[in-house]
């Protein structure tokens, strides 16, 4: 593998930046070069969250370039959207269904576009896009904190990561609290299974 370069797009408190450290940890475990970036608005009141994760030979710098994401993992659906300038035609979306309406200050209520016309915009970028009812499956999990972990079981399904299934599982149970293991185990297995299915 020479290069895999990865996004993550979301909100505060959807669990990104542990998802970005799970394939971080993972990748080095293999023994691959990889850098993980983090970007972060407002992340404790809902703000934007984005975080980049590099693996390959020659990955030198932290972010991923416009148009060379090979995939967006998109924890919410607008954010996605806002993050679809790291996309092409090449590029694999992985998008949850949740929408997360942004909390604002403007006493005016806030307009969130239809499901529906999120990804017909986000199809005018690529054609490659797979939606995930991670809060449906984490919910099964065990426990609606666990949707992060679903969609990296749904990354890992299609077989574009260069890390096995255990190693990731492995850094799951050195990152995740001991009392939250099983169901984010269980996560893992949900969202793999939703997608080979």
């Amino acid at each position: 593998m020479k290069e895999l370069n990865i996004v993550l797009a979301g909100v505060g408190g959807q669990g990104i930046l542990l998802a970005s450290q799970i394939l971080g940890v993972s990748a080095v475990k293999e023994g691959f070069n990889v850098r993980v970036s983090e970007i972060h608005g407002m992340a404790q009141r809902g703000g934007a969250v984005v975080s980049h994760v590099r693996i390959g030979e020659k990955v030198y710098g932290p972010t991923v370039l416009e148009g060379n994401a090979d995939v967006i993992l998109g924890f919410e659906p607008l954010e996605t959207l806002r993050n679809i300038k790291y996309a092409s035609e090449k590029t694999l979306i992985i998008i949850s269904k949740e929408t997360i309406v942004p909390t604002g200050f403007s006493p005016e209520p806030v307009l969130y576009p239809n499901f529906d016309e999120i990804i017909e915009k986000i199809k005018i970028f690529t054609e490659k896009l797979l939606v995930v009812d991670a809060l449906e499956l984490a919910r099964r999990a065990g426990s609606a904190i666990t949707r992060n972990i679903v969609l990296l079981g749904a990354l890992a399904a299609n077989g574009i990561l260069p890390m096995k299934n255990e190693t990731l599982k492995d850094a799951i149970k050195e990152l995740v609290r001991p009392a939250y293991l099983e169901m984010n185990l269980r996560a893992f297995e949900l969202g793999y299974e939703a997608v080979k299915k």
